[in-house]
């Protein structure tokens, strides 16, 4: 790979030797015109912002500031961080209330003085200083008299330039999904009135929780968790009556692979929606293996878009997040299920479990919580104010339980209501082992169940192969003393968050505690 690279690198210095004898007359031309326009440019005089005098360029005037004035427009750029904008604004600002250069160099850094949209009018007409890149006023505040520009101004422009060709790339990226996106609405005959990459250049609350599913990593991640997709395989490869002509809609279908378990299984069609653009290898996927003439994709929030048909039969999802709830992608399915379900027809999977146990396990709160009262030999028990509310996400020992597991909430997801995802469930957890409880574990337990012949289930818990899910670990703060027998009684609370629906709150009551944890 070296010797490619110098390679490269030597043919690149000669087409540039060869560009640059080729193009020395147009150059040359470009000298000359840059030279007039400089002369022109030389030819209108620059008005001192802080006194009458009229000086011959921008960069006398700069420097007549500088000597007579004590001020340095750059620096005051710089600790203001002024865009194009900020620095008319200060320009226009100076002039039109005849501010003094004292008072410049001795402003707060908030609020500026001319943040009012009212300075971006000009006082002066053709203000050359109104005329000037604060960038480039800026980078070449270290050139020297004799117009060469310094490395740290040339290190500033390419900077300022691999920025630009980024953003650059990426509006050229955003052209290509919106030229994608009328090729998919051509294909599924979509309404052309809500483009789905129109949708997608929106910054709305959803921009970053649907750019995450467009990494192939995550989708790697769930495909190779055998036990939730052969879950799903097996429940619609066992069960082909189900599926039988059907019409299926797959809800944020990824990858297209339940959408194609259920082509297999024999449906009619399959129309499969999804809002990152993974649904692009989707398309490519379901073309790889013969399945384009019975499933359909299309691009775009289940709530936003039009499907090509009326009613489905069967919505199948896999919207599952931590503690079941997190990223409230059932929401959606519930979306899809009130607006397409027909009657008679079933959401899968159809019941679901959340369960609470105990957890005894001293050396995990020594690492996480305890750790923080002698660090290095440093207290920093403060920290636990911070690290105690972060629910954490890992996979729990099933040695370490010390208590029977109970439910605390089931899901139809055939009959339950919005409202109904939030909610207070009272629980009691019978402990197993006299010890001290230093953690609660929440998990969810799946069901394909309503009209199955064989019926498909999986769980998430500690005692069974572990999932990608992991555990839901709520650590307490100050460990719980319980004895075997005992009933370890106390109350949940799981509601979204108000300024990110996608996160959860959970709140346990617990021996006359009150401990709140965020999941997100």
């Amino acid at each position: 790979m070296a010797e490619y690279t110098n390679a490269r690198g030597n043919e690149a210095a000669e087409d540039l030797h060869e560009l640059s004898d080729g193009e020395e007359e147009e150059e040359d031309g470009d000298e000359e015109q840059w030279q007039w326009m400089e002369e022109e440019s030389d030819s209108r005089s620059v008005t001192c912002l802080f006194c009458d005098r009229s000086l011959r360029s921008v960069s006398a005037a700069l420097q007549h500031c500088s000597a007579e004035h004590r001020v340095d427009l750059a620096d005051v750029i710089r600790k203001h961080s002024l865009d194009d904008y900020g620095y008319i604004k200060m320009i226009n600002f100076i002039r039109s209330t005849k501010c003094s250069a004292s008072c410049l160099t001795g402003l707060p850094d908030a609020p500026l003085p001319w943040e009012s949209e009212d300075f971006l009018r000009p006082v002066l007409q053709d203000d050359l200083l109104l005329q000037t890149d604060p960038e480039e006023l800026c980078a070449s505040e270290g050139s020297c008299s004799s117009g060469t520009v310094s490395h740290d101004a040339l290190l500033h422009r390419t900077e300022a330039a691999e920025e630009a060709l980024a953003r650059a790339m990426d509006d050229l990226n955003k052209i290509k999904l919106l030229t994608q996106d009328l090729i998919l609405n051509a294909e599924t005959g979509r309404s052309g009135g809500n483009l789905g990459a129109v949708a997608e250049l929106r910054e709305d609350e959803d921009e970053a929780y649907f750019s995450s599913y467009g990494h192939y990593g995550i989708h790697e991640k769930m495909l190779k968790d055998k036990v939730r997709t052969e879950s799903y395989r097996d429940f619609m490869y066992r069960n082909p009556e189900l599926f039988r002509d059907k019409v299926v809609l797959d809800v944020g279908c990824g990858t297209g692979i339940l959408s194609m378990f259920a082509a297999r299984a024999g449906a009619k069609q399959v129309i499969a929606v999804d809002q990152s653009s993974i649904i692009y290898q989707a398309m490519d996927i379901v073309r790889a293996n013969q399945l384009e003439d019975k499933i359909t994709l299309i691009k775009g929030r289940i709530e936003d878009i039009k499907l090509p048909v009326e009613k489905v039969d069967i919505i199948i999802s896999e919207w599952m997040g931590y503690l079941l709830l997190f990223e409230s992608m059932l929401d959606s399915v519930l979306y899809a299920r009130d607006l397409y379900l027909a009657d008679g027809g079933s959401v899968y999977p159809d019941l679901c479990n959340i369960s609470l146990a105990a957890v005894g396990d001293a050396q995990k709160h020594q690492d996480h919580i305890a750790f923080w009262d002698d660090v290095y030999g440093f207290n920093m028990a403060c920290m636990k104010k911070a690290v105690v509310p972060e629910a954490v996400v890992e996979v729990v020992n099933a040695d370490s339980l010390i208590s029977e597991p109970t439910v605390i909430q089931t899901i139809d997801c055939n009959s339950v209501c919005l409202s109904e995802l939030e909610f207070t469930s009272d629980f009691c957890l019978k402990i197993t082992n006299s010890t001290d409880c230093t953690a609660i574990v929440g998990y969810f337990d799946i069901f394909f169940d309503k009209g199955c012949g064989n019926k498909v289930m999986f769980s998430t818990g500690p005692q069974v192969t572990k999932t990608h899910w992991k555990q839901t670990v709520f650590l307490l703060e100050r460990p719980v003393s319980v004895q075997a027998g005992e009933e370890l009684k106390g109350k949940i609370t799981v509601r979204k968050h108000k300024r990110d629906p996608r996160s959860l709150l959970v709140t346990f009551e617990l021996r006359d505690r009150k401990l709140t944890y965020g999941l997100q």
